[in-house]
């Protein structure tokens, strides 16, 4: 294994923990009606548990509204049982054709809390970020062993390295402002 092997294994390690703080971004309620909040949503449907994204039609109605139209009306019933006990924290309502969440607007307390949330899943992110940074620096300890580099070589790997970890710590952190900038805004 080379430097350059282990930079771009880190590089795709440090990508992956990016794009799951976004999907975890996108479950986060802002006040705002957002479909991706019923990601995370199955529904018993002749006995197999389908998520509910692909059993229906999803649109946001006013800006706080959910309308979820099912392909199948027979399942009504079933998504209002399916996001009743899911913990979105909105209660749904059914007039046998669709399901409509609204979300009512968030209290100046309950926008801090999520902020509070935000910056806990920026944090772990950032945990993630730092585990690879080891995980790599390790890995060019070991190719110095191995393969006799110079100091000068191990050091300028550890400093590539460094400058990864640095480059999406800021990410992350750019991320996180601007969820919580989404979150406060009225």
């Amino acid at each position: 294994m080379t430097t350059k092997e282990i930079l771009s294994s880190a590089t795709d390690k440090m990508e992956k923990a990016i794009s799951s703080l976004k999907k975890e971004f996108a479950n986060v309620r802002t006040g705002r009606a957002n479909p991706l909040i019923l990601e995370r949503i199955t529904v018993e449907y002749y006995g197999t548990p389908t998520p509910l994204r692909q059993m229906s039609n999803v649109t946001v109605q006013d800006g706080q509204t959910l309308v979820i139209t099912p392909y199948d009306k027979t399942i009504v019933n079933e998504i209002e049982k399916a996001i009743a006990k899911s913990d979105i924290g909105i209660t749904p309502n059914s007039d046998g054709m669709c399901v409509r969440l609204t979300f009512p607007p968030l209290t100046e307390d309950r926008r801090k809390e999520i902020c509070k949330s935000v910056k806990k899943m920026a944090e772990d992110a950032k945990v993630a970020v730092r585990n690879i940074r080891r995980d790599a620096v390790d890995d060019v300890k070991k190719i110095e062993k191995e393969e006799n580099l110079s100091e000068d070589e191990v050091k300028d790997g550890q400093s590539e390295v460094q400058k990864l970890t640095d480059k999406y710590t800021k990410i992350i952190d750019s991320l996180a402002a601007d969820k919580e900038q989404e979150v406060m805004q009225v």
